[in-house]
Formats: C-alpha cells, structure tokens, sequence
C-alpha cells in the first residue's frame, strides 16, 4: 500500500471558513474574515468568518429554538445515542481530512493527527453516546404518602470555547456530554485552529443531529467568546484555555446572567523522580516523550521535572541521547514526531522564555534555538534546563512549548512542597517503588490528576481537570454530566 502524499493533499485543500449556524454555512453578518495562517510554512490557508456579537445571537437564537421544540432534547437517550455513534463513525471514516485539517492549522505531526487526535475525539463523542441511556434517575426516601424524583434535565443552550493545541479532543470533551445530555451547543473554536471545528459540524449534520442544535462560531476570543460569555440567553458555558482568560469568563458569566461557568486552565505539572525508582529508563522515557510530545503545547505537560539529587547525573546522562529524536520536522511527514509552534506570537513566548532561563542562570544543556527558519513556519528545538530553582519563571510559569527544567532534591517533602508552589494544580507525578510513599505523596500534591510510576496513562473514563487556579469542573468521565444538566427534585403527594 502507497504511502499517502500529504503535500499533494495539503496543496489542494480549500477550507470552507464560513460559521455553521442553524445547519448552514454563512459568513459573519458584517462579512469580516481574517487569515488562516499555517504554521508549517505561513501559507494562508483561507479567509474565516470573523463572527461578532450578531453572529453569536444568531447562533445562540438557533440553539434555543432547537432546545425549546425539543427536537434533540426530546428524543430518547438511545435515540441520541445512536445518532452520537454515527457521529464518532463519520469522524473515523473522514480521519484523513480531519487529521490534515488539524496539522495544516496548528502545527501538529500528521502522525499524530490521525492515530491519536482523530481516534480520540471520535471515541470521546461514542463513549458519551454509549453511555447516556445507561444512567439512571433517583428517587428519595419518603413516607407512604410521597414520591420524591430527583432526575436530571439538560441545562439548556450550552457555550464551549476551546483551544488550539488540540482543537478537536478539546471540543469533543466539551460537546460529547453537552449533546449526549439533551443541550444544544455553540462552539467557539481557537481563531489559531478553527478548520476542524467547523468540519465536525458538517459530520454532525450527516450523522443525524438535527439543525440548530451543534453551531460552530469563529472568531477572536474578545469578540466571539466574549459575546458568548455575556449573552444573556447562553445557561452555561465551557471554556478551555490560559488562567487569564478564564478568570474573564468568570466574571463575564457574574456579570450577565449568572451562567454556570466550568474552566479548564493552566497548568505547570510536576514530575517527581525518586531515588527509589523501579524503572529509571522508563522514567527518562515518559519524562522527556510527555513534555514533547505536541510541541509541549499540553497544558498538562510535565515541564517541571524533580530527580533525587543521588540519581540526577545518571538521569540526565540516559536523557540527554533521547532529545534529537524530538528534533522538530515536518508536520506532513509521517516520521515527525515533533512539529511546529501554532504561531509566530506562540514562539515569540516560548523563546522568551528561553532568554529568561539563560539570563536566571539556568544551565542549558540541549536545545534553546528557533529551528527550520527556511521553511517560512514556526519551530523551536527541543530545549532541557539543569540547575534551575523554584524561583525562575521557566520553573513557575506555563511556557506552552518544548522547554523542561529539572530541578534536585534531598526530601520528598521538599520536592512536593516545591511541586505545590504554584497557582496551578492540573496534574503531577512520583516515581517510587515504595507503595506507601507513593500514596502519601499522591495525597500531598494539590494537583487533579497524579501519576505513579508513569505519566499520561489514563483515558476517558476518569475525570480531568484542576485545582487552584487551573479551574473548576471536569470533563471526562461520567462526572462531566454534572457540567451540563440541572438536578430537579419533583415531590409527589400520592396520599
């Protein structure tokens, strides 16, 4: 079998970025676009509907009539399910368009793309359908002479505004539970990514979701995702994204109508390497691959990295042979494993922070330069930083790109107290074979999500998200239905 030419297929690509609003493709009402600009190599991709508050009330007014005639809310749960399934089949059966459309706007590597971005999001919006004619209602402990029902309803038209480092797992953690609930929902995708986002809601169409119900609005965030924030007629809103802009969505949330508000924000995750590790090879390994992997544009991304003072050298000196694997390349070639910075502004951050780490004394041992500058695209090298402390920026703050600091310590109690010294609290790891350090540990760091002894091996079946200041509410899982519906207590008098 011939391998596919993803340039040929890059080349003759011709995005439709027209917004997807009660089931057809329009142009913002005031006919502003702006440029699709790929990060492989600059070229613009297309014009993007640049849509504003009128769009945003076209489209929210689309989704409240869908939800008010119930014609998704109102079918059966197996019915929603058997359309959400179709849905996930569509999305697998159109996994090169998809994967090439998510490459070709954020930089990512094909490779990636297509085994793990596609499959993903498609078995996330399956799993949501799979399993909402599987959850049941309650009923209260009452006198004889009462029913007491306590069921859960949709919440009503739903606002998700996602990011650009991966726009289609991003929206389907997002919209699965949303449709599989009975809302109908608004999507707001990255102004960086918006192509995929608007190709879902073509396939959600031909898989059976009624019109009105999954509408696709781009547009700046200050525009598009701010009219969405305030709109008095929105009942909730999702928001992946910076800290910064969350607390935004917040306030904007307070300031209307009181919409439930769930954020999923920053993260600066610590990975914490024990002397007492039972695999340092597979420690290095999942150390130096998770914070790489998709450019270290992963809000859960290990970039914080404490090894046990006796084991460091011996660490570094297994690590240090890994980093020109993850030399970035091409995105449209299947042997990248690491490609482009989504942005010129994203790798200006990145590279700033690079600067900081030199200037603060860190020890730069790999990496730290711009890389394929000829292409015309956006591409840092894979970058490590010895003798760095809690105090730098590149240890406090979320960089967003492919830049690890490794930080010693004595006293797991340190590490761990180092490890919580940030506002953020997404997601962290320990390595150790001792069981009850390792649990102690798990207990001890304020993160949602922590590893042992690996690092990224969950799935869709637990629940994501943060403390502190890297949000509220989870997606994933069963418990992101409590994001999207209202409990209703119904009591009977039978008596």
């Amino acid at each position: 079998m011939a391998a596919t030419n993803w340039h040929d297929q890059a080349a003759a690509v011709k995005p439709d970025g027209r917004a997807f609003i009660g089931g057809e493709r329009v142009w913002s009402r005031t006919e502003q676009r702006f440029d699709n600009i790929s990060p492989i190599d600059g070229r613009n991709l297309g014009a993007i509907a640049r849509c504003q508050a009128a769009d945003v009330d076209d489209a929210v007014a689309a989704a409240r009539a869908a939800f008010e005639d119930r014609r998704w809310a109102g079918q059966s749960p197996a019915q929603r399910k058997r359309t959400l399934i179709r849905f996930a089949d569509l999305m697998l059966a159109n996994t090169d368009q998809l994967a090439l459309l998510e490459t070709l706007d954020m930089g990512k590597p094909i490779k990636y793309s297509r085994s793990v971005d596609v499959p993903a999001a498609a078995n996330c919006i399956r799993w949501y359908g799979e399993a909402i004619d599987k959850i049941y209602d309650e009923i209260a402990p009452t006198a004889d002479n009462s029913l007491a029902l306590i069921t859960r309803e949709p919440v009503g038209v739903v606002a998700a505004i996602v990011p650009w480092n991966y726009p289609m797992i991003m929206a389907a953690w997002k919209i699965a539970p949303a449709l599989a609930a009975g809302n109908s929902v608004i999507l707001k995708p990255s102004e960086k990514s918006p192509l995929t986002a608007l190709r879902l809601a073509e396939i959600a169409l031909e898989a059976g979701i009624p019109a009105g119900v999954f509408n696709v609005v781009p547009g700046y965030g200050h525009e598009a995702g701010a009219a969405l924030a305030l709109h008095m007629d929105v009942d909730c809103i999702g928001f992946t994204g910076s800290t910064k802009v969350g607390k935004q969505i917040l306030q904007m949330a307070g300031q209307s109508n009181l919409k439930r508000a769930w954020t999923e924000l920053g993260g600066k995750s610590a990975n914490i390497v024990c002397a007492d590790c039972p695999d340092i090879d597979a420690a290095v390994r999942a150390a130096i691959g998770s914070i790489y992997f998709n450019q270290g544009e992963s809000c859960n991304a290990p970039s914080r990295l404490f090894v046990e003072a006796s084991i460091k050298d011996a660490f570094l000196e297994k690590a240090l042979p890994l980093m020109p694997q993850y030399q970035p390349g091409d995105p449209l070639d299947e042997a990248t494993v690491m490609g482009a910075i989504v942005d010129a502004t994203q790798m200006k951050t990145v590279m700033g922070y690079i600067e900081q780490g030199k200037q603060a004394g860190a020890k730069l041992l790999f990496g730290g330069a711009a890389a394929r500058t000829e292409t015309g695209g956006f591409y840092v090298a894979p970058t490590l930083f010895d003798q760095v402390d809690s105090s730098m920026s590149i240890a406090s703050e979320e960089i967003f790109g492919p830049v690890l600091s490794v930080l010693s310590f004595t006293d797991i109690k340190d590490a761990v107290k180092q490890a919580n010294g940030t506002p953020y609290g997404l997601q962290a790891a320990v390595w150790t074979r001792d069981i009850s350090k390792a649990i102690q540990t798990a207990r001890a760091l304020r993160a949602g999500t922590v590893h042992v002894n690996q690092y990224d091996g969950d799935d869709i079946t637990v629940p994501f998200g943060g403390y502190k200041q890297s949000g509220n509410g989870r997606d994933k899982s069963l418990h992101a239905f409590d994001k999207y519906t209202e409990l209703k207590t119904t009591w009977i008098q039978i008596g």
